[in-house]
């Protein structure tokens, strides 16, 4: 239960410099993510590369050399600092009952970019896609299962139609302290809308997973960038995703020195 003075408390550390500089430094790292996934998209669209296209892809690509290795545990800080202020805004944030939950699946986000960014730092990173499918698969086992993915997968469609709408609105100038001027502003309009389109591909494949009861066909970020490829113009298509992504990275390293924290 949430008393007055765990709540005090939790405002204190949300309010203090440090936690505040690590979240600034989570966005950057978040921005190198994103940059990283739009660089790997590319790959996928016009050299039909094998690399994972998704987060644990992004990873394992900077694992490669010590300068790399150096900036995943920075990452891993980073995103313990997004993780820890967004459980001080879901305790004592300011915001309605909606807001502070969805500050809580924030901050299980991002603990678990921080975990795996830590397990590619010391050399024992793991596939995102395997991960996925083992998540499907242990819900299908489940009563009800195929109904849990599924709910899963219009979650997921939902949080997409979400970014697009955000994007599209520019919504999401509202999380900013000023505004970081126009250009920033325009590719956090494309980079929300390209991310949207991406998560709502990832939740068709969940919706497919359980319609036809394979827990392999909710493949995550990379299955959907795959997907996208093997539509009509796929090329064309999946290059458009990848440039608003890497317009998100370039919008977010904004968002490290405007963000409201």
């Amino acid at each position: 239960m949430e008393t007055p003075e765990v709540k005090a408390a939790a405002r204190e550390v949300g309010d203090s410099e440090t936690v505040e500089w690590l979240a600034r430094t989570g966005y950057a790292a978040s921005a190198l993510i994103h940059l990283l996934l739009a660089f790997l998209a590319l790959q996928v669209a016009w050299h039909g590369s094998g690399r994972k296209a998704d987060q644990s892809g992004a990873l394992a690509l900077l694992a490669q050399n010590p300068l790399g290795t150096l900036l995943l545990w920075v990452l891993v800080v980073g995103f313990l600092g997004l993780a820890v202020w967004q459980v001080t805004e879901a305790i004592a944030g300011h915001g309605e009952t909606g807001d502070r939950v969805k500050a809580g699946a924030k901050a299980i986000l991002y603990a678990v970019l921080s975990w795996s960014a830590f397990g590619f730092a010391r050399g024992s990173g793991s596939s995102s896609t395997q991960q996925t499918r083992d998540f499907t698969a242990s819900l299908m086992g489940a009563p009800g299962g195929r109904l849990l993915v599924g709910a899963v997968g219009l979650g997921v469609i939902a949080v997409g139609g979400y970014h697009v709408y955000k994007g599209w609105a520019a919504r999401f100038l509202g999380d900013l302290v000023g505004h970081p001027g126009a250009f920033a502003e325009r590719m956090g309009r494309i980079g929300y809308i390209a991310k949207g389109i991406a998560l709502i591909v990832v939740g068709g494949l969940f919706v497919a997973a359980a319609i036809h009861h394979r827990s392999k066909e909710a493949t995550g970020l990379d299955g959907a960038m795959r997907t996208l490829r093997e539509q009509p113009f796929g090329q064309i298509l999946l290059t458009v995703v990848a440039l608003g992504l890497g317009a998100f990275g370039i919008y977010t390293m904004a968002r490290a020195k405007y963000a409201r924290v």
